[in-house]
């Protein structure tokens, strides 16, 4: 595990100069409050508190090992009296802000995909550049594994998620031959999955780099259900947010993105017949653009950081309240999650769940 002094060269923000300017003129008045929902390391955040002295941080991970680091970071940076950390799933969101008593927040920041701590251990299994088992939860306090979705899923099963979730050409071939072999030989670690859709993807066919690469993303979001979280997450964020309230989101994949910006749209847009004379107050739009649709890495930040290749940075301001009709579709929208609010606020060292 990395050591306190190692975080400087392991985690590297991602355009952090552009998501402080986006988020902390939201935290200007004393008592602010932002929601760092994937703390990491604390790299963002704690530039966040730099930046607004009067403004208090709760850290959402549901990675025990990083929260801990994140608050040994935090400390020495003289700043652990503003900052609340959480150990939860940031679909949680709605218990989290009941069980601190807030119902309010000034800003709410995503930084989405796998923390650099994540990428750069050797034995979770992440990486497809390394031999390791093939764990991929982000909370090791969890059952499900990438190796059990890969020994108990159907065929079919399997194919929808190298699909869906990695736009994999040949996701059906890989599962029918992960079928086909792990009775006589389990798969369970990445060695053997690198080696396996070497052999199953046509070399005349393979786009720049390792071919493994989707399927290993396909895996890591089932098995931490990435994308329903996401879909959840937004919505209670968005009944949340005080008036002039900031929404920003970092995302590494179009299916992310999409679904970021499908949200935000909703409340960029005029929700009313185009040939109306006069909109009503309430389908007027409530969000604000922060950006102009997606911000992308420079050929600066490129250079400091490589993989800020693939980052997608869109905000927003909720500029009106969100009207009560919108307010009851967002609290549809983040139904459903399942959970009982089941996390513990860790005011030293970050614990797992029971």
């Amino acid at each position: 595990m990395a050591q306190l002094e190692d975080l400087s060269n392991i985690h590297q923000p991602v355009l952090l100069r552009d998501c402080v300017a986006l988020v902390a003129p939201a935290l200007e008045k004393p008592g602010s409050v932002v929601v760092d929902c994937t703390l990491g390391l604390a790299g963002h955040a704690t530039a966040f508190l730099k930046a607004a002295p009067n403004a208090r941080l709760i850290g959402i991970d549901r990675d025990a090992e990083a929260l801990r680091l994140a608050g040994e970071r935090v400390s020495e940076l003289g700043l652990a009296d503003r900052f609340t950390p959480v150990h939860a799933a940031f679909d949680e969101f709605d218990d989290v802000l009941a069980s601190l008593g807030l119902d309010k927040i000034d800003a709410a920041f995503m930084d989405l995909g796998l923390s650099s701590l994540q990428i750069d251990e050797t034995d979770r299994g992440f990486s497809y550049s390394h031999d390791s088992p093939l764990d991929m939860r982000m909370d090791t306090t969890q059952d499900l594994d990438a190796a059990d979705v890969l020994a108990t899923y159907s065929e079919a099963a399997l194919t929808r998620i190298f699909k869906d979730y990695g736009q994999e050409r040949f996701a059906r071939r890989i599962a029918r031959e992960i079928v086909e072999r792990r009775d006589a030989e389990p798969l369970t670690t990445s060695r053997q999955l690198n080696e396996l859709v070497d052999q199953v993807v046509p070399k005349s066919h393979r786009a720049k780099g390792n071919p493994a690469k989707r399927v290993f993303q396909a895996l890591r979001i089932e098995v931490n259900g990435e994308l329903d979280k996401l879909a959840l997450t937004l919505p209670q964020i968005a009944n949340h947010l005080a008036l002039d309230g900031r929404l920003v989101v970092e995302s590494y994949h179009s299916l992310e993105d999409r679904t970021v910006k499908t949200f935000m749209a909703q409340g960029l847009r005029v929700d009313a017949p185009a040939d109306l004379p006069v909109v009503p107050e309430d389908a007027k739009p409530f969000f604000a653009e922060l950006t102009r649709g997606a911000v992308k890495a420079d050929d600066e930040e490129l250079e400091r950081n490589p993989r800020s290749a693939s980052v997608r940075l869109r905000g927003v301001r909720l500029k009106r309240p969100v009207p009560p009709r919108w307010r009851k579709t967002f609290a549809e929208q983040a139904r459903g999650t399942g959970h009982e609010g089941n996390f513990e606020i860790t005011r030293n060292n970050a614990r797992g769940r029971a």
